[in-house]
């Protein structure tokens, strides 16, 4: 097999659907600190609370969805946006992301023309719209594969450090991104209640090694990465092809049941401490939404540059992306006080070590196909800074140092009942900020062995 060659980059840039001075005729848009203006539009997959209907698509503008299916059957969006959605009426937005980024441009431009202030046919539109208070959703798509990498050099540096003082980032990290394959059956939306899970682990005074539930549960503060269109078998996408075959970024928490993982990880990796939930913010936001705040991507002074297969132009000019990213914690104490979430940290998605294109430029590299609804998540995302790490793993150190929250509880891995919620949001000036909704998931007690 040959090593893919780059070939001229050819991405979207900044076009009118950036215009930070759009304004839509749905007055929550406008709002200061919405996650969901006119200049984001991110895609979901939604039905109304209750109800026996089909699952379809919908894209979030202020506290409404828009009911893409419904605008395609009053005939309100361009013939190459209702072709953008063909296939999606079966709950799931896998056809979308397969048509590539010609598809999703025009989709999102006609949907910035009907939904902006002053658009001609705001009445018939304004049938389309639901409020999302008063809607369910579902996985973005079908995942067919789930495939978790170790992005951040930060993350990984630290947790070797709890295991490997001397050595704590192995050789091969700054050369190759490091995945394994995850369990793509238990994916779940924002909003999953999931038991304890039981899981075999042995601790330091244990003669052996016993099943019980997990006393180490954690979060992985993440992103998703979906898969738009396919590669096929044995051919790999070459680094400036890589974000032609991306569709767009949503929030994943990853949740690790830290004793088991201590105790089965070696020789193969994680297993069942990463398989009983992972759970998925129901918004996927575009990756031309995200144009605007696009950085560039550099390493420290001293490190190896990536090998020609992970390096490009575009990748230097514009790989990173500018992206806060942030972990909420409400205990059941709280949540009995009418207390609501607080934050325990925040990091940047701009300091990962590795690009969403490296990421699916090495995903490929050896002839591996990859499917529409395909989900790369970015592994645990943490910043340079202790404060800043993406786990409690990190931010107790292991344990050692519990954290004190701002009602007096203390936490050094999560209790039952507690619930996470994981945001982001983007800021740059010049730009509208967008956000990402809420990712939130909360963990029940353990059902009996």
């Amino acid at each position: 097999m040959t090593e893919p060659q780059a070939k001229p980059a050819s991405h979207p840039r900044i076009d009118g659907t950036h215009d930070a001075a759009l304004q839509s005729w749905v007055a929550s848009a406008n709002a200061a600190g919405t996650d969901f203006p006119i200049q984001n539009l991110p895609f979901a997959i939604f039905r109304r609370t209750g109800s026996q209907e089909a699952f379809r698509p919908g894209a979030a503008i202020g506290d409404q969805v828009v009911d893409l299916l419904a605008l395609r059957t009053a005939g309100l969006l361009p013939d190459d946006a209702a072709r953008a959605l063909e296939g999606t009426d079966n709950g799931s937005l896998n056809a979308l992301m397969g048509r590539g980024r010609a598809a999703r441009v025009a989709l999102r431009r006609a949907l910035s023309e009907g939904l902006r202030e002053g658009a001609a046919k705001q009445a018939e539109w304004q049938t389309a719209l639901l409020a999302q208070a008063d809607v369910e959703f579902a996985l973005p798509a079908r995942v067919g594969d789930y495939t978790d990498f170790y992005a951040s050099v930060h993350h990984a540096t630290t947790v070797g450090r709890l295991f490997r003082p001397d050595n704590p980032l192995l050789p091969n990290y700054k050369w190759v991104p490091i995945g394994y394959h995850g369990r793509a059956s238990s994916l779940r939306p924002s909003g999953h209640r999931f038991p304890r899970p039981l899981g075999q682990s042995k601790g330091p005074d244990d003669a052996a090694p016993q099943l019980r539930p997990c006393q180490r549960l954690d979060y992985e503060m993440e992103l998703g990465i979906f898969v738009g269109q396919a590669n096929a078998l044995g051919e790999p996408v070459a680094i400036a092809d890589a974000e032609d075959h991306l569709f767009g970024i949503t929030l994943l928490n990853d949740w690790s049941a830290r004793d088991v993982q201590a105790w089965e990880y070696q020789p193969l990796g994680p297993f069942l401490s990463k398989s009983f939930a992972s759970t998925l913010s129901p918004w996927v936001v575009t990756l031309e939404a995200l144009e605007p705040f696009r950085a560039p991507f550099t390493r420290p002074e001293g490190d190896p540059q990536p090998l020609p297969y992970l390096d490009s132009p575009d990748v230097r000019e514009r790989g990173a992306i500018d992206l806060l990213v942030e972990v909420w914690l409400q205990t059941s104490q709280m949540r009995d006080q009418g207390q609501p979430h607080q934050r325990l940290t925040q990091s940047n998605f701009r300091e990962t070590y590795w690009t969403i294109s490296q990421l699916l430029a090495h995903h490929t590299v050896n002839g591996c196909n990859l499917q529409p609804g395909d989900l790369m998540g970015s592994g645990t995302l943490s910043g340079p800074d202790p404060t800043q790490g993406g786990s409690l793993l990190e931010l107790s150190l292991g344990g050692k140092q519990p954290l004190r929250l701002p009602n007096g509880e203390q936490r050094t891995f999560l209790h039952d009942g507690d619930s996470v919620m994981l945001r982001a949001h983007t800021e740059r000036d010049g730009f509208r900020s967008i956000g990402f909704g809420d990712c939130e998931g909360r963990v029940l007690p353990a059902r009996q062995v």
